[in-house]
């Protein structure tokens, strides 16, 4: 598969590093033990410093002029320019403040549990996986769901620091990212003066994640009660997967035949994934609610081809299409638990 991993000339590795198990790319250090986060940096090759220069504008003359108001990043360990064009406000947050970030969640790092971290491109984007302390449990408690906050943030002026939480089921390492109503599970912090206070502060809102884990147990325990057919299964797979409005009103009408042959076998897909995966014939997932909506998230995890690694984690958990498939079965799933299979007629 692709990468766009960076390669850190002056220590002659790739810039990541993953626990125990090798990652899509199996490029980068393997470590047997989680590490500290001063460990993580390191292992991670993210060990680099973020400066900010002026730029410089050269008229036909050759008189040459610094700029006061655009601005350019670079890596002071390689000087290799990460960002060409910044504004005076843009504020530069170094790697080991995203780490700070985390260790502060926890109380000094804690509990807290480094799983993965690098860098892309030229070292201007890096991210980080951390698994947090606890478990979502359904069921009689064989079916656990761990919880994990992302985060992302880059060195060029484009895109915000971005933390989300993410719980993983472990059986089929599927991401069940969700948001309820009044709660997110993402923060998102711009590049400006005062951005790194609000990074080291963004742990009290993450505080969310405790509460998202816990009203998550919760719901996901009943859904696991709650009996569907197969029918209904796919239902929700065709509502949750449909990619626009001319779909839907197909569906609303009932023209199977005037679907598109892509849209149809992406249900068949789904469907199946639904229907014979071992982690769908559990006693949590097999004809339940909790099951269904498994079936999509399942889908996006196990089953859907993607370009490579970078095109998977953008979908599944920066906000891609995964992610807002996967909102979507929650919130039918949520309206069936209330009114019944009928709400997937009305949708």
């Amino acid at each position: 598969m692709a990468h766009n991993l960076n390669f850190n000339e002056r220590t002659g590795n790739y810039s990541f590093f993953s626990v125990q198990e090798k990652a899509w790319h199996g490029l980068g250090q393997i470590v047997t033990d989680y590490p500290t986060s001063a460990e993580a940096i390191q292992f991670a090759g993210l060990d680099y410093e973020i400066a900010k220069e002026p730029n410089t504008h050269i008229f036909p003359s050759g008189k040459t002029m610094q700029s006061k108001s655009s601005f350019f990043t670079y890596r002071t360990d390689s000087d290799t320019v990460l960002g060409a064009s910044v504004g005076k406000d843009y504020h530069l947050i170094q790697n080991r403040d995203a780490f700070s970030f985390f260790d502060a969640i926890v109380g000094g790092g804690d509990g807290i549990l480094y799983e993965t971290a690098g860098a892309l491109g030229d070292g201007e984007r890096i991210f980080i996986t951390a698994k947090l302390p606890g478990y979502i449990r359904v069921g009689n408690g064989d079916d656990v769901t761990e919880k994990y906050i992302f985060l992302t943030t880059s060195h060029d002026g484009l895109g915000s620091i971005t933390a989300a939480f993410t719980p993983i089921r472990i059986v089929c390492q599927n991401t069940l990212n969700a948001a309820l109503k009044g709660m997110a599970n993402v923060v998102r912090i711009k590049h400006t003066t005062g951005a790194k206070q609000r990074l080291e502060d963004a742990h009290k809102v993450m505080g969310l994640a405790d509460a998202l884990s816990n009203k998550l147990e919760g719901i996901f325990n009943n859904w696991a009660t709650v009996k569907v057919s197969d029918k209904e299964v796919r239902k929700l797979i065709e509502l949750a997967l449909c990619p626009n409005k001319e779909t839907f009103d197909l569906l609303k009408k009932g023209a199977q035949d005037e679907l598109s042959t892509v849209f149809k076998n992406t249900v068949e897909d789904a469907f199946a994934y639904a229907m014979v995966s071992d982690t769908q014939r559990m006693d949590t997932t097999k004809g339940t609610l909790f099951g269904a909506y498994n079936a999509v998230t399942g889908y996006y995890q196990n089953v859907r081809k993607y370009k490579d690694g970078e095109d998977k984690l953008k979908s599944l958990v920066m906000g891609g299409t995964a992610q807002g498939k996967a909102q979507r079965a929650f919130d039918l799933c949520s309206e069936f638990e209330q009114n019944g299979a009928g709400i997937f007629l009305q949708n």
